[in-house]
């Protein structure tokens, strides 16, 4: 596309009202024009036809799988699961495992919630022990995940992209020296795919999942769940419904077993209205192309990070160096109240979060540049 054209569609995908400064992707993203009219097409032909385009909805979520596996360069869509959110696909990832007590799961101290409560609610009940890598002193981060690997490591789960300090780890390096281990490795992406290039084959991943609602630019109530083909039998299933058998649909069976595909771990109705919207999102990012979206979100970052370098007290806590970043840049004043700036920001309809012991500006592809600009204009009145 060139860049007249992206533009054009981005002025049509994205009409936020004028006064709005949208730089919270990294917590929920607006939905662009076509899953808005995706989502009223579906609920017009529900009002006035009901089921009767039932087959029609199931090729739309088979289209989603197969957006979703692109997207993420999956060897296979059968490798691809609809899950509610990134909690459930970790919750299945953590009770789908045979544990051992002294088995270990390795993960950071900068993790979301999810992806250490998680683990952490194993220690009680089948004896894992969670170690936590230290990565705000670490000059190194991926080495000092590393070190604290050992014999009895089980399992790595790591986010892609930390969602406070916008750290982006190497997860080539860190998949390679994993999997050589003989050690699964666990991914939550959420704050990576649909913001930049993912690639689960080149990583050695075994398990990675994602919220629709953030870079993907779909509602919340819907997420990716990968599961390599390689690893589907080392979940063992907790959930069971008419959906993820084999012979699904075939009610009058009275033997099943679960599909052979990673459906197995979607036990019942699937959430049609998220589906479709989440469908047109993906293909957006799918049509303008991830490669076009990362290198757009990381100039974006570049472009906030010299606004804010130019405000006297500003300081980044988002490291710019080395491709340790893609859409979060986190920032800090040397005097000024973080949860204070923030609510101030707010006021002023800039659209951000506190995170990361600063704020958080998550700014997406098509945010326009002006709109970054105004941005650090309206931090510098908060300031006076």
């Amino acid at each position: 596309m060139t860049t007249n054209s992206l533009d054009t569609l981005f002025r049509t995908e994205f009409p936020l009202e004028q006064h709005l400064i949208h730089l919270n992707h990294a917590a929920v993203g607006p939905w662009p024009m076509r899953s808005v009219y995706a989502i009223k097409r579906f609920s017009d032909e529900n009002m006035y036809l009901g089921s009767q385009n039932y087959l029609n909805w199931l090729k739309t979520e088979n289209q989603l799988r197969l957006r979703l596996s692109k997207l993420i360069n999956a060897a296979s869509v059968s490798e691809i699961a609809l899950s509610k959110n990134t909690s459930e696909a970790l919750s299945i990832v953590a009770y789908g495992l045979d544990w051992s007590p002294g088995d270990e799961v390795v993960i950071t101290n900068q993790e979301f919630p999810s992806n250490r409560i998680v683990w952490e609610s194993l220690q009680d009940r089948f004896g894992v022990v969670v170690k936590v890598t230290d990565l705000n002193t670490a000059e190194d981060p991926e080495s000092a995940i590393l070190k604290c690997l050992s014999q009895r490591t089980r399992l790595v789960s790591v986010s892609s992209i930390q969602y406070g300090t916008g750290l982006k780890l190497d997860l080539t390096l860190l998949g390679n020296e994993i999997k050589s281990r003989n050690i699964l490795f666990c991914v939550d992406a959420i704050q990576s795919v649909g913001a930049c290039k993912v690639d689960v084959q080149r990583d050695k991943i075994d398990f990675l999942m994602a919220d629709g609602h953030k870079w993907m630019l779909g509602p919340e109530g819907l997420a990716l769940f990968f599961v390599k083909k390689d690893a589907l039998n080392s979940l063992k299933l907790n959930q069971f419904g008419w959906h993820m058998v084999k012979d699904r649909g075939n009610f009058d069976r009275h033997d099943w077993e679960p599909a052979d595909t990673a459906i197995r771990f979607e036990c019942g109705s699937p959430n049609m209205l998220a589906t479709h919207a989440l469908n047109e999102s993906v293909g957006l990012l799918l049509e303008v192309g991830i490669e076009v979206v990362e290198d757009l979100v990381k100039n974006k970052v570049k472009t906030l990070a010299d606004h804010l370098q130019a405000i006297p007290g500003i300081s980044l806590v988002t490291d710019l160096a080395n491709s340790r970043y893609a859409g979060i840049l986190t920032f800090r004043h040397s005097s000024r109240d973080s949860r204070h700036l923030f609510d101030t920001l707010n006021s002023l309809d800039v659209l951000c979060a506190a995170r990361g012991g600063g704020i958080r500006f998550s700014p997406h592809f098509y945010t326009p540049d002006e709109k970054l600009a105004a941005a650090c204009e309206r931090l510098e009145t908060a300031l006076r």
